[in-house]
Formats: C-alpha cells, sequence, structure tokens
C-alpha cells in the first residue's frame, strides 16, 4: 500500500476552504492533516472536500481557537485523543488506517513570545505539553505510527533562518529543542523530512509581519513528519510546498509531504 499524505496549519478551514481545496485537486495527498482549523467539528466544509474524493474526516474541534482534522480518500477509524497538559484544547487526534497505521495529528502550543515559563504562563504550558507527550510515548511505546503537525518548535540550526539569532526567541530556544528531542526518543520516532532532505535550509512557516516573505526569506521548519522506527524507512518523496505560502489569503505556514510505501 502506497500512500502520500500531508499536514497544514491552515489557520481557519472555513476561512481557507478554497485553498484546502485547491491543495486537494492540484496535489492529491491521500491524507491531509490540517491544524488550527477554529471550528467546531460540524462546521467543517467538508461537502466541497468530499467532491474532490476526500470521503473520510476524524477530528477534534473548537470554536475560534485551535482544532484539528484528518481528512482522507483511504478509509480511516478514529483513534482516540489525548488532552495533554489538560488544557481543555483540541490540539490532538489520532486516526487508524486499513493497513493498521496510526496516524497523530498534533499542534503544539506556540508558547507566547517570552522563553521563561515564570514570565509567561503559555511557555510553560508548552514545556508541560511536550513533557505529556514524552511521558505517553515512554509508557505507550508506538509502533506503526505516524505523527504529523505544526510542532512549533525549528530543532535544528538549518531549521531557521539565522541560528544564533533566534536563540532566544520562542520555537528555537534550547529548552524547547532539548524538550522536543526528548519525545522523539522516547517514541522511537525519525524525522521523516530530514531523512529525506538531511541538509540545507528548510523552512514551513515564514512571518505575516514580514512585508515580502519570499524575499526576506526569514522563515523556519515548524511543521513535521514522523514515522516510528518500523515504517520509517518506507517513506520518501518528502517535500515542503513553498509556493502555497503565496497564494491569495494563505495560511502562514506551507503543507509538508511525505510518501510511505507499506
Amino acid at each position: 500500500m502506497s500512500f502520500t499524505l500531508a499536514t497544514w496549519n491552515i489557520n481557519s478551514v472555513r476561512l481557507r476552504e478554497g485553498l484546502v481545496a485547491k491543495l486537494m485537486a492540484d496535489e492529491g495527498p491521500d491524507v491531509l492533516c490540517l491544524q488550527e482549523c477554529k471550528s467546531p467539528v460540524d462546521l467543517i466544509p467538508v461537502e466541497q472536500f468530499r467532491a474532490l474524493g476526500y470521503h473520510y474526516m476524524v477530528a477534534r474541534g473548537q470554536k475560534g481557537y485551535n482544532g484539528v482534522a484528518i481528512i482522507s480518500k483511504l478509509p480511516i477509524a478514529d483513534a482516540g485523543d489525548r488532552d495533554f497538559a489538560t488544557l481543555g484544547h483540541a490540539r490532538h487526534v489520532a486516526a487508524r488506517l486499513e493497513n493498521g497505521v496510526v496516524i497523530h495529528n498534533c499542534y503544539v502550543p506556540a508558547g507566547g513570545d517570552i522563553p521563561d515559563r515564570a514570565l509567561n504562563l503559555k511557555f510553560g504550558q508548552k514545556l508541560d505539553f511536550l513533557t505529556e507527550m514524552r511521558d505517553w510515548f515512554h509508557g505507550e511505546k508506538p509502533s506503526k505510527a505516524i505523527l504529523v503537525g505544526d510542532l512549533n518548535i525549528a530543532p535544528r540550526e538549518d531549521d531557521v533562518w539565522d541560528h544564533k539569532a533566534l536563540l532566544k526567541i520562542v520555537s528555537h530556544t534550547p529548552i524547547e529543542v532539548e524538550h522536543f528531542g526528548a519525545v522523539m526518543e522516547a517514541g522511537g520516532w525519525t524525522d521523516v523530512t530530514r531523512a529525506d532532505i538531511p541538509a540545507g535550509k528548510l523552512y514551513s512557516w515564514w512571518s505575516y509581519r514580514s512585508p515580502d516573505w519570499d524575499a526576506a526569506d526569514k522563515g523556519r521548519r515548524l511543521d513535521h513528519i514522523w514515522a516510528t522506527g518500523d515504517i520509517a524507512k518506507s517513506a520518501h518523496s518528502s517535500r515542503i510546498l513553498r509556493p502555497v505560502r503565496g497564494w491569495l489569503q494563505p495560511s502562514d505556514h506551507a503543507p509538508v509531504f511525505a510518501t510511505f510505501d507499506l
């Protein structure tokens, strides 16, 4: 079984319904994982997606904030969710493919602007969220699993436009990178994107604040695709669709793709 999976922080699925449909029509991933849907599940605009062949969806939502959805051409079954750090947010959902592969779709908290949990509650929540992910994977070792999403951390020096300049900026601080690595180690996860593209600058997010995001190119790789060790070598053809960031009224994230032969 071969399937292509994409992950994309859409920054409102209802506002950008047309962009989702365009990606589906142009690229046709078998499974599309969306974060920051900002919609209750019953208001996600599924009819246009179904018309494009995406007949299956597993999602968790809330009004105006957060929200994660797995939308698929392939049959999927709901595999539950976790409320990491007990935030009461719709930030995780899992779905199981017919071949037994479990896909986890995660939206890790951004963490605010100050990288100090004593001064910034949101930063503490982010670290706690990652710690609980780590502990879960320690306790229930995942297998035949894929984890994707906006994890809001750019871990490597070449995952940001300027390593030294961003060391004290939330998303690239050493403590966040350490927590990120602990989650990966606990689950035996492989960074599929970097296994395919091992070197060089690579970004999936560019700030709306930049007057010319493309020319300035001050990006970060915040969006990830991981796989457990038992299936990681089946992954290939990783890519980030940078041009999508330039679509009309875009998300500030670009979709990340990988193909699995299982």
